[in-house]
């Protein structure tokens, strides 16, 4: 090809989840890698988007979401967080929740401003971040507690901080913030001009009576803040692309100048469906159990290997150490446990700063049990 350019993004390359998925296939490999149920949606939830295809629901929705499914958001707020959002100015449905986050930092990064992320992190944030020429600041956390060191944070702070990005529960470390961690980042932001992206994909997923301490439960993060949730991880379809984002009307009014021009609107008879579905608050209530169950039968299906764990607290992710087993790099591990033992992860070194490797593997727990009883069968041998 005889076209010249330069490239936005020189760094990035295809993702570990890319190729984790593929060597999976290619080896017919059980796949724990990526993160998305092997089982089906609820056929009620189904059957609920096909009648809304039927009835006619085919055309373009309103840009910021049907007012319906707004609603029953809203409603789930003020019931689980005693928090009042807005449904007609500050509450958008999105195309899936890398789309809310991606338009959270267009609309609002610039050239030089630097935007805090804690690592290991969601691989979609950095390259976000680079395209509008913002800084990544990292903070590192330590396996294998991976706890916010707070004083480092408030020294990274500077004038040129315009946003912090959060993630809880935590992909792909399983771990969850704390009150205490709440009350810290409130502390650090108030009275600036900082505005913080909370990344609360799987706030309905936490185990042993872990609470979810949302962002909005604190009135001084909640001013100057996104939320970001999704529809796929909450209700095992991923492939759906389905999220929303909840944010101060101020900060919405503009978020929503970038969504019409990126994606316009999300699929219509899907929130059609989706405000329906919801009237019945069991169907997100009951996932912290639902999911708690297989944490459990994966880690005691596992306890004679030579994997060492600290179970998950939140998401449907297990980090497991592997530094008994072998001293190879975690890339080179996870690849030969494809190879040679037919079983995919995610090695973790990919999300941490300078691919740091503790020697942790990312296993998702969010298949049926028979996938997850092999894959046991399969560590234990090892």
């Amino acid at each position: 090809m005889n076209i010249e350019f330069n490239s936005k993004l020189p760094n990035v390359k295809t993702t570990i989840f890319t190729i984790m998925g593929k060597m999976a296939k290619d080896y017919n490999a059980i796949n724990l890698s990526q993160g998305f149920p092997d089982f089906e949606s609820d056929p009620k939830l189904i059957e609920l988007v096909s009648n809304a295809m039927k009835n006619g629901f085919n055309q373009y929705s309103p840009m910021q979401g049907v007012i319906q499914l707004r609603e029953r958001i809203a409603e789930k707020y003020d019931t689980l967080y005693g928090t009042t959002y807005d449904p007609e100015t500050e509450i958008t449905i999105t195309a899936g929740a890398t789309q809310a986050i991606f338009t959270i930092i267009s609309t609002f990064i610039n050239a030089d401003d630097e935007v805090i992320i804690f690592k290991p992190a969601y691989d979609c944030y950095e390259p976000a971040i680079e395209l509008h020429k913002g800084k990544p600041v990292f903070v590192q956390l330590e396996a294998p507690h991976y706890k916010v060191d707070w004083q480092k944070v408030k020294q990274l702070i500077t004038h040129k901080t315009k946003m912090v990005i959060i993630n809880t529960p935590h992909n792909p470390c399983g771990t969850t913030w704390t009150k205490e961690d709440m009350l810290a980042l409130e502390n650090l932001v108030k009275d600036t001009n900082i505005i913080v992206l909370s990344d609360e994909v799987y706030e309905h997923i936490l185990f042993d009576g872990i609470q979810h301490y949302s962002l909005c439960l604190f009135p001084h993060l909640k001013e100057r803040s996104f939320i970001v949730a999704s529809f796929g991880k909450t209700f095992h379809n991923t492939g759906w692309k389905m999220g929303y984002c909840a944010a101060p009307v101020e900060l919405m009014h503009e978020f929503r100048k970038t969504h019409q021009f990126n994606v316009f609107c999300a699929n219509h008879p899907i929130q059609i469906a989706l405000a329906e579905y919801l009237k019945e608050p069991h169907h997100y209530l009951e996932l912290n159990s639902f999911y708690q169950e297989k944490r459990d039968f994966f880690l005691n299906a596992i306890e004679s290997s030579r994997f060492e764990f600290t179970p998950s607290s939140g998401t449907y992710f297990q980090l497991l150490d592997y530094s008994k087993i072998t001293d190879e790099g975690d890339i080179d591990y996870a690849m030969r446990l494809v190879r040679e033992n037919k079983i995919a992860c995610i090695p973790i070194s990919v999300f941490n700063v300078n691919n740091l490797d503790t020697k942790m593997l990312r296993f998702c727990f969010a298949k049926k049990n028979e996938t997850l009883e092999n894959a046991a069968e399969i560590l234990c041998k090892i």
